[in-house]
């Protein structure tokens, strides 16, 4: 994600009418927030980014922190009523799983290529993986707001599978063995799961 620019993401405003420049870097700030997917520092330099492309009239770091900090203070208080496990953690359960059987797991990476130089280097090293689930952060900002992950799945040989194949019964056994629901659809992998993760310390 480039800084500087609050993304037209599936989980954020966008270009939706009518909505206000700190209804976007407010929602940009809670859907980072609620992601957990940067640390504290480069999250505190991705909304203070944001905050200065979208208001130039504020001071981008206090505003930012501000946001930061109310959304980091709904998270903390809604997360007390959740039940567990989450389908974060269903999530993570169903990932080692996987690994356990050689397929390799890359969450939130940038794009295609990462998990393309991944395989590449498996096969290098002589351990080539059993295949591949991968996903960006834009996915989990929609599994934020919209409760489905869309999970990208390979073969070694960075083919995508199709329906019928173990590779992909792999994959969605594992992910039915905790509870979450799955299924193929126009090439994705699409999970039923609400990505509650909790607030870092």
């Amino acid at each position: 994600m480039s800084s500087g620019v609050v993304p037209d993401g599936r989980g954020l405003f966008g270009g939706a009418a009518k909505v206000t420049a700190q209804e976007r870097v407010a929602d940009f700030a809670r859907v980072q927030v609620r992601a957990g997917l940067l640390d504290p520092v480069r999250l505190q330099a991705e909304v203070e980014a944001a905050v200065a492309a979208e208001r130039p009239d504020v001071d981008a770091a206090a505003t930012a922190r501000a946001l930061v900090d109310r959304a980091r203070s709904d998270l903390v208080a809604e997360q007390a009523g959740w039940d567990t496990p989450t389908d974060h953690e269903r999530l993570q359960h169903a990932f080692a799983t996987l690994q356990a059987q050689q397929v390799l797991v890359l969450q939130a990476v940038e794009d295609h290529w990462v998990t393309d130089a991944a395989l590449r280097a498996r096969a290098a090293d002589g351990a080539p993986a059993a295949g591949a689930v991968w996903f960006t952060a834009a996915d989990v900002w929609h599994a934020v707001d919209h409760g489905m992950l869309e999970l990208n799945v390979w073969h070694a040989d960075t083919a995508n599978v199709a329906p019928g194949e173990p590779l992909l019964g792999l994959v969605v056994d594992a992910l039915a063995e905790v509870g979450l629901e799955a299924h193929f659809d126009e090439g994705r992998v699409e999970a039923a799961v609400s990505w509650r993760k909790p607030a870092r310390p």
